[in-house]
């Protein structure tokens, strides 16, 4: 069945924060977006006062910043001004062991209410903040740490002793390591008694906006992780696409799913809700089908922003495991981490009343680049338009090694003109790295994709994953999202293998929905519908069964992984992967 476009109602459109998509683009700047801010006195910008602070002192200090779900079933409400409070306190804690502004913090855990403390009282103190993710081994974690000379780190005492204890003396930067627990392990510190002896630090550090706040690491396809540096000016792009891109607002109940190790997690699970006055929803256990739904149901939530991978999971649990729930309160639902399949979108249409809208951005743009803001018609499968201040294009390479525009429905590098807020500053400790990223006033992200004639743009793949295959150029995504047409496919990998004759040919890998069983008829089924929707040059010659796809413990499917082991090569750096008989244990990733 062909996908049509989803016409949104001149009601939705005049509800939106939004309303004229088209009309904002045309008329913005970001310096009147500044208004969106307090700012410090003397021209001074903080993440943590725009977070919390302010709110905190104003009509704001009773909402509750954060609703907390601990995975046994307690449940804790956190205001504004509680939180202020906390983070002021922990501010303390680090003044108190000598740590301020230059110095970084590093964040080891869950999903758990002293995190997001930590995070935000270090903020406020000057110090630049690292997530970690808490299912990495020890080796990543370390190499991470030595690369951003930590000083401090926040952690649990059982990934202190598992993935820590035995190297740390072996980073001499390491100054402090605060655990969570009560009883804090031999050389660390105890949350608790940190903060019932450390003094509020009243004042904000007066950080400059380009102050380093933030640093994300994102794993290449090999090599060494890339740690990517965010300045304190970036909430003011972590404000405007939460309000434009998500509809956050003051009092909005609010769900996104990212682990806070992960970028996602922290601009828009920490940073945007926050500044922008929402009440967050933080569930501290792992992906299960029953709960999700009971907590977008029991806790009101208004918007959701989750996964592909987590979406295709619900999918595959069928739409009676939504059954008997009430979604009436859901009113926008949004997508992150990899480009969202068609079919994801119309079924949340059919199953909450409401479609997903995709998201685009990278750990190095820092916020949403492009998106279906909820006053957009939706093209299911597109990217959506650029968010007003930002100017994007399609580009290539001309035979003089000069870049040109492609024309509407020609694929090419997505590529952003530099100057958002939340634009990386720099990759840690390789500069040249950093500058091979920007070329004639350009940022090129390394995707490719079109634009079609409405201003829509469509995600094709990555440079390094795009199929050529007898004169055909063709994009994996394409691929994957015909084969998912299929009531029996789940999830869908497709990558290019060597042929003498075509260069390379298509094929593809399928996990399978409940009650569908591999077969020889099975296959020839997949695949004659995918000559029918791509044609024979593009669709895959053989499609292999799968339990489980190999993915990133974010969630992405990795399409390299499968062709080295294909072919027999190297696999790289595997320090962040799950494999094909480990699913990852959290669809709830971002874009790391």
């Amino acid at each position: 069945m062909e996908i049509q476009t989803i016409r949104k109602t001149p009601e939705a459109r005049s509800a939106a924060q939004l309303p004229d998509p088209d009309g904002a683009r045309a008329g913005f700047s970001w310096e009147q977006a500044r208004e969106m801010l307090d700012g410090l006195p003397g021209g001074g910008l903080n993440i943590a006062h725009e977070a919390v602070d302010r709110h905190a002192r104003g009509a704001g200090a009773t909402r509750p910043a954060l609703i907390w779900l601990g995975r046994d079933g307690d449940r804790r409400e956190i205001t504004y001004a509680r939180l202020a409070d906390d983070a002021s306190r922990f501010a303390g804690v680090l003044a108190r062991h000598g740590l301020g502004p230059g110095d970084r913090l590093y964040l080891l855990a869950g999903r758990v209410p002293e995190l997001y403390t930590a995070a935000l009282g270090a903020l406020r103190a000057g110090l630049a903040v690292t997530p970690l993710f808490a299912a990495f081994g020890p080796e990543p974690i370390r190499m991470r740490m030595e690369i951003g000379a930590a000083n401090v780190l926040v952690t649990t005492a059982a990934l202190y002793r598992r993935k820590v204890a035995e190297w740390r003396t072996e980073l001499p930067s390491l100054k402090l390591v605060i655990v969570i627990d009560d009883a804090a392990p031999e050389g660390c510190a105890a949350w608790t008694t940190e903060m019932a002896a450390a003094q509020k630090l009243e004042d904000c550090a007066a950080t400059d906006p380009e102050d380093t706040a933030l640093i994300h690491f994102t794993s290449g396809t090999t090599g060494r992780p890339k740690g990517v540096i965010h300045v304190h000016q970036a909430v003011l792009a972590h404000a405007l696409t939460g309000r434009y891109a998500l509809e956050l607002a003051p009092g909005v109940r609010y769900w996104c799913t990212a682990d806070p190790g992960w970028v996602t997690g922290t601009s828009y699970g920490l940073i945007s809700p926050l500044v922008n006055g929402a009440t967050m929803i933080v569930d501290e256990a792992e992906f299960d089908v029953a709960r999700w739904y009971r907590i977008l149901d029991e806790e009101a939530v208004e918007v959701w922003y989750t996964a592909p991978t987590a979406i295709r999971r619900l999918m595959r649990a069928g739409k009676k495991a939504a059954a008997g729930h009430d979604f009436t309160k859901l009113r926008h639902l949004a997508s992150v981490g990899e480009p969202l399949n068609p079919e994801g979108v119309v079924w949340g249409e059919e199953v909450f009343g409401r479609p997903f809208h995709d998201t685009w951005w990278q750990t190095e743009t820092g916020a949403i680049m492009i998106a279906n803001t909820a006053a957009m018609d939706i093209q299911p499968g597109s990217m959506g338009k650029p968010l007003p201040g930002i100017t994007a294009g399609i580009l290539r390479r001309t035979d003089d090694d000069a870049l040109e525009e492609c024309g509407p429905g020609e694929t090419g590098e997505l590529a952003l003109r530099p100057g958002w807020p939340s634009m990386m500053r720099g990759y840690l400790g390789e500069e040249a790295r950093y500058r091979k990223a920007f070329d004639e006033g350009w940022y090129l992200s390394g995707d490719l994709a079109q634009r079609d004639t409405e201003g829509f743009f469509w995600f094709v793949g990555r440079a390094d994953d795009l199929i050529k295959s007898a004169g055909h150029l063709i994009g994996p995504f394409e691929v994957e999202s015909a084969l998912m047409e299929h009531p029996a496919v789940a999830e869908a990998a497709v990558i290019g293998l060597p042929d003498e004759t075509a260069g390379e040919v298509v094929r593809a890998y399928v996990a399978l929905n409940p009650g569908h069983e591999p077969s020889a008829d099975l296959e020839q089924d997949i695949r004659g519908l995918a000559r029918k929707r791509l044609g024979p040059a593009v669709a895959p010659r053989e499609v292999s069964f799968r339990d489980n796809l190999p993915k990133t413990r974010s969630g992405k499917i990795m399409r390299r992984l499968l062709k080295a082991r294909e072919l027999g090569l190297p696999e790289g750096d595997t320090s962040t992967l799950e494999t094909e008989d480990k699913p990852a244990p959290t669809p709830q990733g971002g874009t790391a």
